[in-house]
């Protein structure tokens, strides 16, 4: 937290919410944006107010199959308004935290989170021009850069291209033309795979591809650009980008997938521990895997073909949170636990490497 937004803060006499002293959001307005995709706008319990980079996310403690699963949500809101914040999320098939969202969160209902936490931001690669890419529900970083933006500075020039599978997918669809309106240098441009039932589709078609993005952005050489969207959608991008020959030192991506968690196969017979390095036990699966010294948990586990959740693998998103029973680990999260989760005997295990024999509950 800055001495500004501190400042600011005080200014105004409301503290910045810090998720250490604070951690439970109200819900105080939900909003359908399509037919599976629904925004949810958080309060804090005690009045204060938010400060994050455009492009950052929260981690939700979100109580499924009677017990707390993490999921990241990356905030669409922008820090220019920071009494309330919101989280845009698809309804995913087959899901298990999107469905409960969408079934159970209403105003009033409260989550834990925290963060807000994340990299992916045009605050750190400042430049006159930006090409904001997107798929699907990875709208949602893009445009809290493009509210910022609209908020602050309208005279910077953005190309938004969001790519979706219909008309009736297109998320944000009104409030982007709104802004284009009164920002000159703002132009969106959305490119759908097919019709919708009842209405067809006009403009641009098909997928990403690098004459695609030769033909919508044509000083695409000149701008500085940010994608995000499912991983087969930003290898394609990429791809794309490497086939015009784009300087990639001026590319940036979510680093992760928030609404997915990540799971390795397991192998046909469990892995007993080796002479080598600590052995580390989880206690629920009861399986033993050996750790080096040099190695995190998380990694050493996929390696033995474990199911273990994981997003990020950076100690970041929280979903990876598991409880020490006993043993030591050095642990370098970069905030993705609290400090009274710590305290508590919980940690990252995407972050984590032995010092001792461990026993984890999973």
């Amino acid at each position: 937290m800055s001495v500004a937004a501190q400042s600011i803060a005080l200014r105004d006499g409301l503290p910045v919410w810090n998720a250490e002293l604070d951690d439970e959001l109200v819900c105080v307005a939900v909003r359908d944006e399509t037919p599976d995709v629904r925004s949810f706008t958080f309060a804090p319990r005690t009045p204060a107010r938010f400060h994050y980079l455009p492009g950052q996310f929260l981690t939700f403690d979100v109580p499924v199959d009677g017990g707390s699963v993490n999921r990241c949500y990356t905030i669409a809101s922008t820090p220019t308004r920071p009494d309330r914040i919101s989280i845009t999320v698809k309804r995913q098939a087959g899901g298990v935290v999107s469905p409960w969202l969408h079934e159970h969160v209403r105003p009033g209902v409260s989550l834990r989170a925290v963060g807000p936490m994340g990299d992916f931001s045009f605050v750190a690669a400042p430049a006159e021009a930006y090409l904001f890419l997107s798929g699907g529900s990875g709208i949602t970083p893009l445009m809290s850069m493009a509210r910022a933006h609209h908020d602050l500075a309208p005279e910077t020039d953005i190309v938004f291209v969001h790519f979706a599978r219909t008309p009736a997918d297109i998320v944000f669809r009104n409030e982007l033309a709104s802004m284009m309106q009164m920002m000159p240098n703002l132009r969106v441009i959305t490119v759908c795979e097919a019709d919708a039932p009842g209405e067809r589709w006009g403009g641009p078609r098909g997928r990403v591809s690098a004459a695609m993005l030769a033909l919508l952005v044509p000083d695409l050489a000149l701008r500085m650009v940010f994608d995000c969207g499912p991983a087969v959608f930003m290898a394609a991008v990429r791809t794309a980008l490497g086939a015009l020959d784009f300087d990639m030192s001026r590319y940036h991506e979510e680093s992760f997938d928030f609404g997915t968690i990540t799971e390795a196969p397991a192998p046909a017979e469990p892995t007993a521990p080796t002479a080598t390095g600590f052995a580390v036990s989880f206690s629920k699966s009861g399986r033993s895997i050996a750790v080096g010294a040099d190695q995190f948990v998380l990694t050493a586990a996929r390696s033995a073909g474990m199911r273990l959740p994981s997003s990020c693998t950076k100690g970041m998103c929280g979903t990876c949170k598991s409880r020490l029973i006993s043993g030591q680990v050095d642990m370098q999260h970069q905030g993705g636990i609290r400090q009274r989760e710590i305290d508590q005997g919980m940690i990252l295990i995407c972050c984590s490497r032995p010092l001792s024999d461990l026993v984890i509950e999973r």
